[in-house]
């Protein structure tokens, strides 16, 4: 939601800070010109779906590069292992191992990990739309990614 008269932003869970985006049913290619978009309104103040308020234009810019550099870094990672032949649980093994140190931290890390992993491999190989997620497809990634 915009306030435009207050420049305020309610992002939702599009924009995260110090914590991690769940990305299990979104479009990876097109999330970071949704953010870019966001950027232009030049918001004042920025409540994200996660994380603190962003209280000013430079915590605002920092919730956006944050979130925008974790879902490109992963989504990069990702299609890298696609192109090499890397089967899922190879390719969720290298994109944690790679994001961990700087992201690692952030809230929910370990929880959204596996399910943003599978939507990007996804979306990089033959499902552009995110999938409904149902107790026989989380049960089948938890055993794609633990077998």
């Amino acid at each position: 939601m915009w306030l435009p008269a207050e420049r305020i932003l309610f992002s939702g869970d599009l924009v995260e800070f110090d914590a991690t985006p769940y990305a299990g049913d979104c479009y990876f290619e097109d999330w970071p010109a949704t953010l870019d978009a966001v950027a232009a309104l030049k918001p004042a103040k920025l409540v994200p779906g996660r994380g603190a308020a962003l209280q000013t234009a430079d915590a605002v810019a920092r919730g956006l590069a944050g979130t925008r550099n974790f879902v490109s870094e992963l989504y990069a990672a990702v299609k890298e292992g696609v192109a090499a032949g890397c089967d899922l649980k190879a390719i969720y093994r290298d994109v944690s191992e790679r994001l961990r140190p700087k992201y690692g931290h952030w809230v929910i890390f370990d929880h959204c990990l596996p399910f943003d992993v599978s939507r990007a491999y996804d979306e990089a190989t033959r499902f552009r739309d995110p999938r409904i997620w149902t107790a026989e497809r989380d049960r089948q990634m938890w055993s794609d990614l633990e077998s």
